[in-house]
């Protein structure tokens, strides 16, 4: 299977965002997180990621006499490949992006859905989104992108220590 095929499915593309931020999880953690995904489903999703190398078994312990794994993602193996990338089809791309859409549009509905008797309150929480419009040449937008590269992967390496909320930031980049 290829890895865009792979990853770009609604329910497993749900299952990598959830080990985003060098998270360990079991399938019980998943179906905690993943509550709308029924148990068969999210098992099976997790057994292709795990036999395709995206997720890696870190741990296992008996619970009730059955195993209980405990995975992390592999970082390198969850994302499409340049070479890949090259190879696909406008009506591939408009496929992968628009599952990459409706990813976040349904972050976002859970996220206005968990707001509760508190209010939604976008400041508050950190939530935004926005566009700006950039005039670069291409070697200074390859230096805003290696840029950015460097600011997010030296905070990808942070541990969650009670302080620190899980956050996703999502990348798009489109020439005007």
């Amino acid at each position: 299977m290829a890895s865009a095929d792979l990853l770009l499915h609604p329910v497993r593309l749900r299952i990598v965002q959830a080990f985003l931020g060098n998270r360990t999880l079991t399938t019980t953690d998943l179906r905690g997180e993943l509550s709308d995904v029924p148990a068969a489903t999210l098992y099976r999703h997790v057994g292709t990621l795990a036999d395709a190398g995206v997720l890696a078994v870190v741990g296992e312990r008996k619970v009730r006499g059955a195993a209980e794994r405990s995975y992390r993602l592999v970082t390198e193996a969850a994302s499409v490949g340049e070479d890949e990338a090259a190879a696909m089809t406008a009506e591939e791309h408009r496929r992968a992006f628009g599952t990459f859409v409706a990813a976040l549009l349904a972050d976002f509905d859970r996220y206005t859905a968990s707001a509760g008797s508190r209010g939604l309150d976008p400041a508050r929480d950190g939530v935004g989104y926005r566009q700006v419009a950039l005039w670069l040449t291409d070697e200074e937008f390859g230096e805003l992108v290696a840029d950015l590269r460097t600011v997010l992967s030296a905070r990808t390496e942070l541990p969650p220590d009670g302080a620190r909320r899980r956050r996703i930031v999502s990348q798009v980049f489109l020439p005007g």
